[in-house]
């Protein structure tokens, strides 16, 4: 690796690492920011919920975009808008003026984090440079989502809840002072025209579908608002696929979305995403709901993961190299990461068996970084530069999607196992739902962990597709 390179790298991982800090600083500020901004108990989904419709909803747009004006130009005004958002959120006194900056800031993102990659799968030859860039790059993604929970307890504690925006301030200014002298002006351009019915249609129905998800946990699966925008969802994205079809310059190009290693690469991806927000989710219940502590101490518990997840990131080029292919590793990722997690199934209601959680968190997180790297290697090899903003355009609406639907499924398996143990203590009860949804859990990331064996070609052979 080149001087040039190593500092392209640490530009690139810079960026992302802001961008998984921002997605979860401010969930642990909701309750103080919902008191001083007088937002209504049934609102303050909103403060994350907006920050995810606009993340997924134009990921894709933008990765597209990216191939078409230039990944770089593309990776700055992102970063422009997301120090702009950032500063304006942290000066807000009011809830409608904050969620709009929450939508700035997933707009942001779904500028940045296609075009960042991009420059990233472009700026390193496929083989050890570029998988020891994209291990690195997952461990920075998990890390931050995990810094990011960590930093907005203290902060909002020591400081003020705005500290949670003002942070990207400087950050973004460095960035965008820095950039320009590291990344190279020549990106291949296509010069072709956007297909503005196939962006539409995309958007819509992957907002859609996002909003439905996260009304599903708020509201149940039943409730009609819930339904609707599910059903539009459904039809907004057959109609783009129907666009696709017929489009000279379609969006997403079906001969790429047709690839077995973009296909099964992105299914695993979706899948150790889900299993992984949703495992948070359920041992965050299991240790303040079960073992009784507190919010804090919660917190400050999943730094155990933090660890797990940088040396997977750190370690996942070399089992590519082991095992053979990223494939194998998304393979072997997914099935650790669902043994770790199924095994939660057996915590008790003893502080006794925190060490064991923790234990299996540990792996659990490990593994899952690992499967990120063989997903993010999978789904963007064998494509040629100028196609690399779509490759990484669809892996950041893989990740935006899944981080969003894990926590509304096992919420829904968990409440309908509690509700039925209605016989038993609320403690028992409580516990009886989250073993049962980690269980079902951990048995979906084998299931798919075996389909992605079974039936997703090694690298290698995905590239002569």
């Amino acid at each position: 690796m080149t001087r040039r390179q190593t500092m392209v790298l640490f530009l690139l991982l810079g960026a992302q690492f802001t961008l998984a800090v921002d997605f979860s600083i401010m969930n642990v500020a909701v309750p103080v920011i919902g008191r001083e901004l007088h937002f209504s108990q049934e609102n303050l989904q909103w403060i994350a919920t907006t920050f995810a419709l606009s993340a997924a909803g134009f990921s894709l747009l933008f990765g597209r975009i990216a191939d078409l004006v230039g990944a770089r130009k593309v990776f700055l005004a992102g970063l422009a808008l997301l120090t702009v958002a950032s500063l304006l959120g942290g000066l807000v006194d009011a809830s409608g003026p904050l969620l709009a900056a929450r939508v700035a800031q997933g707009l942001a993102t779904a500028m940045v984090t296609p075009a960042g990659l991009a420059l990233l799968t472009t700026s390193f030859p496929e083989g050890p440079l570029r998988d020891r860039a994209l291990g690195l790059n997952g461990a920075m993604l998990s890390a931050g989502f995990t810094c990011g929970a960590i930093l907005g307890g203290l902060l909002t504690d020591v400081l003020s809840w705005r500290w949670g925006f003002f942070i990207n301030v400087p950050i973004g200014l460095l960035l965008i002072v820095v950039a320009p002298m590291l990344l190279a002006k020549g990106e291949v351009r296509r010069g072709g025209k956007l297909d503005i019915p196939g962006a539409v249609t995309v958007s819509a129905g992957l907002i859609a579908l996002v909003y439905g998800i996260s009304a599903a946990g708020e509201y149940g699966w039943a409730d009609r608002t819930t339904l609707v925008s599910l059903a539009a969802a459904v039809v907004l994205l057959i109609a783009f696929g129907l666009i696709e079809l017929r489009a000279p310059e379609p969006l997403a190009p079906l001969r790429v979305l047709g690839l077995r290693s973009v296909t099964w690469g992105n299914i695993g991806g979706a899948a150790t995403f889900i299993g992984f927000t949703a495992m948070i989710f359920l041992i965050t219940l299991y240790l303040q709901d079960v073992l009784g502590y507190s919010a804090m101490s919660t917190g400050l518990t999943f730094g155990v993961l933090g660890v797990g997840a940088f040396l997977g990131g750190v370690t996942a080029p070399r089992w590519i190299g082991a095992l053979g292919g990223s494939s194998a590793v998304l393979v072997a990722g997914l099935l650790v990461q669902g043994v770790t997690v199924g095994a939660l199934y057996f915590a008790g209601d003893a502080r006794g068996w925190l060490y064991a959680v923790l234990g299996l968190a540990f792996l659990s997180s490990y593994a899952h970084v690992v499967a990120i790297v063989g997903f993010m290697v999978t789904a963007t090899s064998g494509l040629p530069n100028e196609q690399q903003g779509l490759a990484t355009g669809i892996t950041t609406l893989t990740q935006q999607v899944s981080i969003t639907i894990g926590i509304p499924i096992m919420s829904a398996i968990a409440v309908a196992q509690i509700r039925a143990a209605k016989d038993s203590s609320v403690e028992a009860a409580t516990l009886h739902g989250i073993n049962v949804a980690i269980l079902a859990n951990g048995l979906i990331l084998v299931a798919v962990g075996l389909l992605v064996a079974l039936f997703a070609k090694r690298r290698a052979a995905a590239a002569n597709d």
